[in-house]
């Protein structure tokens, strides 16, 4: 391991401050930053993902951001593919790749490899989008949550795409999705990995922290993003892009099916939803180092974790 090049992940909770502390290891160590973000892909979509500005970007540039448009989709394994890509030019170029974000799957993918799931079958996936279009989502959770309640667990209810997914490989395979990805094909991870975790002392204070950027969002002009993505782009609703939170609760706000009270109470708990999924994963990964992510001199504290 000790002949293998170094590489960094820097995980955490949405609004942990990953980014902040990213761009300040950038000013002061050899590194380079590849987003570990299945939003930030995404082009034009800037408020609602908390991209960093121009500024920031000009300053400590991120790969993997603004690479495709709403209207396409996103894999882990073309993820683990461009990480990869931009690991090797990194390190041929003498610094040490940064991963940071908080899309967990694609840190797995990257480390651990891809499983052999089988692919889509349209008349399965007809059959439970007809469901869904019935009963909604949360009653094909339900379903799920019978059959593998392990997966049903870490995903939202509303989450249709990867709800239909769990379930579709259910009646294809006859197994859970949680027993095949447990026999997923390890491959080798050409890098010494440190990970270190930015995990909140007290998560009421990540909620708060949670609420005020949602508000900032909103004030930022969030619908008004919104408005501008569907006049330029082909969308709706059950595009992934459209399903990141923020985005989702406001389409529904623009059509009409909630009110702006709602829509900021939704997106609110929608975020809490998921920065819980995304500690949820982070706590079954014993190789991180945790820091507080509301300690003060947080920078200085991932670096010493870091011995850098």
């Amino acid at each position: 391991m000790s002949d293998l090049p170094n590489a960094i992940f820097l995980m955490g909770p949405t609004a942990s401050g990953k980014t902040g502390v990213a761009v300040d290891l950038v000013r002061k160590l050899p590194v380079e930053i590849i987003s570990v973000d299945s939003a930030l892909v995404y082009r034009d979509m800037n408020i609602g993902t908390a991209k960093p500005d121009a500024a920031t970007l000009a300053k400590a540039p991120h790969h993997l951001v603004d690479i495709i448009n709403p209207t396409e989709a996103y894999s882990a394994a073309a993820f683990r593919k461009d990480a990869l890509h931009w690991m090797d030019d990194i390190t041929a170029r003498g610094k040490i790749p940064l991963l940071v974000g908080g899309t967990m799957l694609y840190f797995k993918a990257l480390k651990e490899g891809l499983n052999d799931l089988p692919v889509a079958d349209p008349a399965i996936r007809a059959e439970l989008d007809a469901l869904i279009e019935k009963h909604g989502a949360p009653y094909l959770h339900t379903l799920l949550k019978k059959i593998d309640e392990e997966t049903a667990l870490r995903l939202s209810p509303n989450d249709t795409q990867r709800i239909g997914r769990a379930m579709e490989i259910y009646r294809i395979t006859g197994k859970p999705m949680s027993a095949l990805l447990k026999t997923e094909n390890k491959m080798d991870f050409p890098y010494r990995i440190q990970s270190v975790a930015l995990i909140p002392s007290d998560r009421s204070a990540l909620h708060q922290r949670i609420a005020t950027r949602f508000k900032q969002m909103l004030e930022q002009g969030l619908i008004d993003e919104l408005r501008k993505l569907r006049e330029k782009y082909a969308l709706h609703p059950d595009m992934p892009s459209m399903r990141c939170v923020g985005y989702r609760q406001a389409w529904q706000y623009m059509e009409g099916e909630i009110s702006q009270a709602q829509l900021f109470d939704q997106g609110i708990a929608a975020t809490r939803q998921l920065a819980k999924r995304q500690l949820t994963w982070l706590r079954s990964m014993p190789e991180n180092v945790e820091i507080d992510c509301l300690a003060d001199q947080l920078t200085q504290r991932v670096r010493l974790a870091l011995n850098l």
